[in-house]
């Protein structure tokens, strides 16, 4: 797991990057969110496919654990990819509804993502 930060004026996203799934379960979310928390940021950007699939199954949980995991420990996160490929409705509702909130974003870019985490309209 690594960490880079983009900074834009007060605000700054820690930027997660790895090989392979980095965040497997609500473990290794919370690991990433410490070190972001370490490194002075309370934003958390990161790619699709270093999550594992089960975050996309909301059925599991993982989602919903991670995203509780977010906001006790007061982090704002978007995940970056291409999510039409999922077909379920639920799922496509979560998005919906976090993409119109103010803490989770899921975003086709980077640029996005960046944009919705450190506040630019």
């Amino acid at each position: 797991m690594n960490l880079t930060i983009d900074a834009s004026g007060h605000s700054k996203v820690a930027i997660l990057s790895g090989d392979g799934v980095v965040i497997g379960d609500v473990q290794d979310a919370l690991d990433a969110i410490m070190n972001a928390h370490y490194l002075d940021c309370d934003k958390l950007m990161i790619r699709k496919e270093l999550i594992h699939e089960d975050f996309f199954e909301l059925k599991t949980g993982l989602a919903g654990e991670i995203l509780q995991k977010c906001t006790n420990y007061r982090t704002k996160l978007a995940v970056v990819g291409d999510f039409s490929g999922y077909n379920s409705k639920s799922l496509n509702d979560f998005i919906y509804e976090c993409n119109h909130g103010q803490n989770f974003f899921f975003k086709a870019t980077e640029e996005e993502a960046l944009k919705a985490l450190h506040g630019v309209a």
